[in-house]
């Protein structure tokens, strides 16, 4: 099992701040003793790196985390990403798609990020970009998406992406759980990405675009306990904190925790 750290932000200019997070994430995540169902956490065994990117070459960083990406994918069990904001699961996701035989994604986000795709992958359209560069629409699953615009909702319907909205989750989480789970144990693998604004901003005011009427942090805790039990989990990303928005460190102690259960 190995924990990386990656800084890179997009150009786009609206994620600044999210380089910070992968440290102050970490930083928090040394004050939690144990997960809640009682194993400890022995913070300096474990295996941490980080992804050195320039954040002023966007392409050369985005190489560098599909390289690292996939020996990381090749050599351990599990491998945790944390950014950084959402364009850094494109290149994550690409090299996922080069290391399973049958992946599968889930995405937990206010957004679906299918936005028309420019010339690099930005936070806004890393998803759209995956699946138009090869990655089977039929074999994502979105949740919690509850802000999205025309040319989004028409790229999720033509591409078979199941999205799961939030007025579904909010009547039968339990069951919609069960189905995921059954779902995801047809992959060879599964990886999860979780952008922290699908959780309400009442629970995670640190990111960049809020939306209301999101998961609770319990709900997102409760999904990522029962998923990490399946044996073809193969890891995940937490990504858009930013410390400069957060208040009273809510947001980035909610990051820590989220990888405290899932490790």
């Amino acid at each position: 099992m190995q924990i990386i750290r990656v800084r890179l932000i997009d150009g786009l200019g609206k994620t600044k701040g999210c380089e910070k997070a992968p440290l102050s994430i970490l930083e928090a995540f040394k004050h939690i003793g144990s997960s809640e169902g009682g194993r400890l956490i022995e913070f300096d065994k474990l295996n941490l790196e980080e992804i050195h990117v320039n954040l002023d070459n966007i392409k050369e960083a985005n190489h560098l985390i599909f390289e690292n990406s996939k020996e990381a994918f090749e050599k351990n069990n599990k491998t945790f990403f944390i950014g950084g904001d959402h364009s850094i699961s494109y290149s994550i996701g690409e090299a996922f798609t080069k290391v399973e035989v049958n992946p599968l994604l889930i995405v937990f986000d206010a957004h679906a990020d299918c936005m028309k795709t420019n010339d690099e992958p930005n936070h806004e359209e890393w998803l759209r970009r995956l699946v138009e560069e090869g990655f089977p629409g039929s074999k994502v699953i979105l949740i919690s998406a509850r802000n999205l615009w025309d040319e989004e909702i028409e790229f999720i319907r033509e591409n078979n992406i199941l999205w799961i909205k939030m007025d579904v989750l909010q009547e039968e989480l339990t069951e919609i759980c069960d189905m995921i789970m059954e779902r995801v144990r047809q992959a060879s693998g599964f990886y999860v990405s979780i952008d922290i604004d699908c959780v309400d901003p009442s629970h995670a005011p640190g990111t960049g675009v809020l939306e209301s009427g999101g998961l609770s942090s319990r709900d997102l805790i409760y999904f990522l306990k029962r998923l990490k039990l399946l044996n073809n989990f193969k890891g995940a990303d937490i990504v858009e904190i930013n410390p400069d928005k957060d208040v009273n460190g809510m947001t980035v102690k909610l990051g820590a925790k989220l990888l405290a259960e899932m490790i």
